[in-house]
């Protein structure tokens, strides 16, 4: 397989309410995380960072223009791997140990990562059998209904249990914006595999249903809005009941 140059490893494409969705279009869209780039008043936020494969800060020079809080939506490897690039990290509290010390293992990298998710590998020296997460502790703990401010613009922290113990969803109630990370999006959901995590996963549906959403921002696949959302999440509710 062909290796991708890095100046070609990140796309962008500049969405609604000063919204850029960077992606890695040489991952098998499944596999492909949605980065998320908010531009605020006073700083700006990063919901997830991608693989880690190719620096997002030597890259992508958006992220770089200003101060800005770099969120792990959760700490799946495909979500975290340049957050270690950002000084400012923050990651709620039931996986903060996860990030500050990632493996192959508990970022799911031993089961997923194999050359076949690419469509062009990474550049030189990437081999898909050493491939890791690098540590990124957090400088900030979040909780569910705490809020990062970016001047202007304010997102509330939804915590979201049920795909992993710590992910969160991010409400912008003014714009109707919602960052939904894994939770939820239009695509094939992976949910946890305990009683204790299917129990999680509905109370978490259930609560973003209710949300007044205009658009949502996915962890995977694209964006959508509020009549899909509904559509979305009431379909896997009744799939939930008939169980």
């Amino acid at each position: 397989m062909i290796r991708a140059r890095p100046e070609d490893w990140y796309r962008l494409r500049r969405l609604d309410d000063g919204i850029t969705w960077i992606d890695e279009p040489h991952i098998q869209e499944f596999y492909r995380c949605n980065i998320w780039h908010v531009r605020g008043r006073d700083r700006d936020m990063l919901v997830d960072s991608g693989m880690g494969v190719v620096s997002l800060r030597q890259w992508v020079p958006l992220v770089t223009e200003r101060p800005l809080d770099a969120v792990a939506s959760h700490t799946h490897f495909d979500h975290i791997g340049c957050h270690h690039e950002f000084p400012c990290r923050l990651c709620h509290a039931a996986e903060a140990d996860l990030l500050a010390a990632p493996t192959r293992e508990n970022t799911y990298a031993d089961k997923y990562v194999t050359d076949d998710i690419f469509t062009q590998l990474p550049p030189k020296p990437y081999l898909s059998a050493t491939y890791a997460v690098k540590a990124a502790p957090a400088t900030r703990i979040l909780q569910d209904g705490d809020v990062i401010e970016l001047g202007d613009r304010h997102f509330e922290v939804i915590h979201t249990p049920g795909h992993s113990p710590g992910g969160i969803a991010l409400w912008e109630a003014a714009s109707g914006v919602l960052i939904s990370g894994d939770i939820v999006y239009d695509g094939p959901l992976i949910e946890g595999t305990t009683p204790a995590e299917a129990a999680q996963y509905i109370a978490s549906m259930k609560r973003l249903y209710d949300l007044p959403v205009r658009v949502v921002h996915g962890g995977h696949f694209p964006s959508y809005d509020g009549a899909r959302h509904r559509q979305i999440i009431g379909n896997w509710l009744t799939e939930k009941e008939k169980a």
